[in-house]
């Protein structure tokens, strides 16, 4: 009998030795952080040197706003720029391990390509899901309220007084305006209230009301004139019920901005938007960019693997970091353009946000295969 042996399952291990995989996390992380740092100390410099003369221009402004400047603006330049300290931090970590001789070495040891990636590609990683926590918890409140800093040029925010004006509501083919709606839940009052409702796309009547209240499940209008289009003919009554199934809250959504608002709050907006009747296309585009945006860290030890290998003292090392740096530049300028191209409705929101991830991973993949494996 023919005995078939079993496949060696540690030539199958993913990533080197324990004490291989920490150094490299290690030395990978060290620099990413250092390279983020060094980022985020001139960019928020340059972007203070900008915007400092018209904070303190505004009579009361002092030091201590300059400083609440800065708590709400790094948070923003960390969000932004966390990759490109990636891209950096990789191609200075493979430069020192390439220059030293590790990664042949590491190679002469039996180690694949995939293999010497792998510490960093896992750092990568969680450095991904740390930047997707601090975006939900910290960047997109700071957001937030530098928005409604900014839109007062730096004065004094006002107090929200909770009204809303000239707010629409789509139900069926009907469409609902009101130009003043003021409480919440079941508290919204709606004032100056037309109803346009629609028949196979033609106006047949326009209602309107002095006021709304929400009674019961649907809303209570009064003061009422009905004027029907076909008929050409105008009717007064004292009260009307109508808008079934119209959620008070629809009324309720102020202008949503995607930059402003975490994950799940902006998943919860777009529902909302979408009962109301409101294209969603923009803001679904940011949805999915707030994950693929962190996760474009993991591609970076990818794109940048071309300076890792080779020997050093061919006189290309320079070459191939420059050629990872572009590859990586390249991903955020096709990132970008996606991204714009979305907001314009020439790409589906999905395509914009992960079509460059995609892309530029197997960009990454078929380049390492094809030069190491």
């Amino acid at each position: 009998a023919i005995e078939h042996p079993l496949p060696d399952f540690d030539l199958l291990d993913f990533f080197p030795s324990r004490q291989i995989g920490f150094y490299m996390a290690k030395l990978f992380l060290v620099r990413t952080l250092a390279v983020l740092l060094m980022l985020v100390l001139v960019l928020q410099t340059l972007d203070l040197l900008g915007e400092s003369g018209k904070i303190l221009s505004v009579a009361g402004n002092s030091e201590a706003d300059l400083w609440r400047y800065v708590g709400m603006r790094v948070p923003q330049i960390i969000a932004r720029f966390l990759p490109f300290s990636v891209l950096l931090a990789t191609l200075i970590a493979f430069a020192t391990l390439s220059q030293n001789s590790e990664v042949v070495a590491m190679k002469a040891a039996g180690l694949s390509a995939h293999q010497i990636l792998a510490p960093m590609i896992a750092t990568s990683l969680a450095v991904a899901a740390i930047s997707f926590a601090f975006n939900e918890t910290v960047v997109a409140p700071a957001t937030a309220k530098l928005k409604v800093w900014q839109d007062v040029e730096y004065g004094q925010v006002p107090v929200d007084d909770g009204i809303r004006t000239n707010v629409w509501v789509r139900e069926g083919r009907d469409l609902v305006q009101a130009r003043t709606v003021t409480g919440t839940g079941t508290a919204t009052r709606l004032a100056d209230v037309r109803v346009y409702q629609r028949v196979e796309g033609s106006l047949k009547k326009v209602i309107r009301a002095d006021s709304a209240a929400y009674v019961d499940g649907a809303w209570k209008l009064a003061t009422v004139r009905i004027f029907d289009v076909t008929a050409a003919k105008q009717e007064r009554v004292p009260e009307l019920i109508l808008g079934r199934g119209i959620d008070p809250e629809r009324f309720n959504r102020k202008k949503v901005d995607g930059d402003a608002l975490g994950f799940f709050a902006l998943q919860d907006a777009i529902g909302d938007l979408k009962g109301a009747g409101r294209r969603t296309d923009t803001l679904e585009g940011i949805l999915w960019h707030k994950i693929s945006g962190p996760l474009s860290a993991l591609l970076m030890p990818l794109l940048g693997a071309v300076a890792a290998f080779g020997l050093a003292r061919s006189g290309a090392l320079f070459l191939r970091a420059v050629i990872g740096m572009a590859l990586g530049f390249a991903y955020f300028v096709a990132d970008n353009f996606a991204l714009a191209m979305g907001n314009l409705g020439a790409y589906p929101p999905f395509i914009a946000a992960w079509a460059p991830f995609l892309l530029f991973l197997l960009i990454g993949e078929t380049v390492l295969v094809r030069t190491e494996e």
